[in-house]
């Protein structure tokens, strides 16, 4: 049977080209938000979601974490994909016929340094590939989209310039969602665990929830705060730990932090992508 596995965005964006490099028997599915691709699942249970949640030049993808301890999903995996922005245009145009280039604004400002020694002017649009549909739909030649080379393919658009973002490091990481109740892998050194939680209102609080986990080793590689409830003095905290819950140390540590914590949610422990590991043995 076919899995289906739904992203936000249109046929063509990041994440349908995510779909594609890590699921390549899968059926992609595009959502027009990122609570729709969590609801699909849901209402699905033996689909999968492909969502992006930081990027390396733009940072966090900030709705992601208000959704992720509500959504109702587990996370069971995490992949890098390295991004490579293409400026498209209708065909024939060329290069120098380009005024505007439209695309996400996280996409622009990616690619920013480049735009401005060609004087382009960016223009913000919803996503990277509905960009690019409206480029091929418009026919337009001063105006271009930054997009990923499966839009270009898809709308049939020209290729002005190639991989034009202006950091060569420029990865997103994209984390794999599941119903819950998925399976754990197996305790050992290479993979992520990743949980929210909330302290208690005293007096460093937030230090001494995180202490255990120095005091055994275990390695956290993310942590972000986000208000909730409306509230200026009630944050909530996303952690990623390169730890298994079964792990000795990571037990000690998570009862420390209950005992500083009003509330933590377990979303899930998965196996770590390969260039996780390939960064953390470059910087030893």
């Amino acid at each position: 049977m076919t899995r289906n596995i739904h992203y936000q965005g249109e046929a063509g964006a990041f994440s349908h080209l995510a779909c594609t490099k890590f699921f390549p028997n899968s059926t992609p599915q595009p959502c027009n938000s990122f609570a729709a691709a969590f609801a699909a699942v849901r209402n699905n249970p033996d689909d999968l979601a492909m969502i992006p949640v930081d990027n390396s030049v733009a940072g966090r993808v900030s709705d992601i974490y208000h959704l992720l301890p509500e959504g109702g999903l587990s996370i069971i995996g995490e992949h890098y994909l390295p991004i490579h922005h293409n400026l498209w245009g209708v065909p024939g145009a060329k290069l120098s016929d380009i005024k505007t280039a439209r695309s996400h604004h996280m996409a622009l400002g990616q690619v920013r340094k480049r735009l401005a020694g060609w004087d382009i002017k960016p223009k913000a649009d919803t996503d990277t590939a509905g960009a690019a549909r409206r480029v091929s739909e418009r026919g337009d030649k001063s105006v271009a989209s930054v997009s990923s080379a499966l839009a270009g393919e898809i709308y049939g658009l020209g290729l002005l310039a190639e991989n034009i973002e202006d950091a060569e490091h420029n990865t997103t990481r994209f984390l794999v969602l599941a119903a819950k109740n998925g399976v754990m892998p197996e305790a050992r050194s290479d993979v992520v665990t990743s949980f929210v939680f909330r302290v208690r209102s005293v007096p460093s609080a937030l230090y001494k929830a995180l202490g255990g986990f120095a005091s055994n080793g275990i390695n956290i590689t993310k942590l972000e705060s986000y208000m909730i409830g409306g509230s200026f003095s009630a944050a909530q905290f996303y952690v990623d730990v390169e730890a298994h819950p079964e792990d000795a140390g990571m037990k000690f540590a998570m009862e420390e932090l209950k005992f500083f914590s009003e509330e933590i949610s377990m979303l899930g422990t998965y196996p770590a992508d390969a260039m996780r590991r390939s960064a953390n043995s470059q910087s030893r």
